[in-house]
């Protein structure tokens, strides 16, 4: 009789209270967000491409090693990047381009603060569900509860 398979969770990660954000507040962490983001779309574009690299390598290339080393350096700093970027209390929605929400409020509610790279504030707010199509201009943003 074989032995029972058993199954392995996954690892489990405490889980942290969500930051808030004032649309002051996101917006003066703006400047470090950007460079943070930058370098995550940069060090994302970089590991796709390594990753295409190796589906087209042949198994006993020389270089697939060399390739599979890069590949994981590759992704441990998008994954300290991605620590940092979760440190600063805010959520990467798209690796391409760079799409961030900070949680914020409307009338009494969370809600998110949307902002990508090439915007120099904060424009614009969706509903929580909503997604970037659901986003509407940051001036009808009511925070006060």
């Amino acid at each position: 009789m074989a032995a029972p398979q058993f199954f392995t969770p996954p690892r489990v990660t405490p889980s942290r209270p969500k930051r808030r954000f004032s649309l002051e507040q996101a917006n003066r962490t703006l400047p470090l967000v950007g460079r943070i983001v930058a370098d995550i779309v940069q060090t994302h574009k970089n590991a796709t491409t390594l990753q295409s690299t190796l589906e087209k390598t042949q198994a006993s290339s020389q270089n697939r090693a060399g390739l599979e080393r890069e590949l994981e350096t590759t992704m441990e700093r998008l994954h300290a990047l991605l620590d940092e970027l979760y440190n600063v209390g805010c959520e990467i929605k798209d690796f391409q381009s760079g799409l961030i929400d900070f949680i914020g409020r409307h009338q009494g509610r969370d809600v998110y603060l949307c902002w990508k790279p090439g915007e120099d504030k904060i424009q614009y707010w969706h509903e929580l569900d909503a997604g970037f199509t659901g986003r509407q201009p940051i001036s009808t943003l009511q925070e006060k509860e």
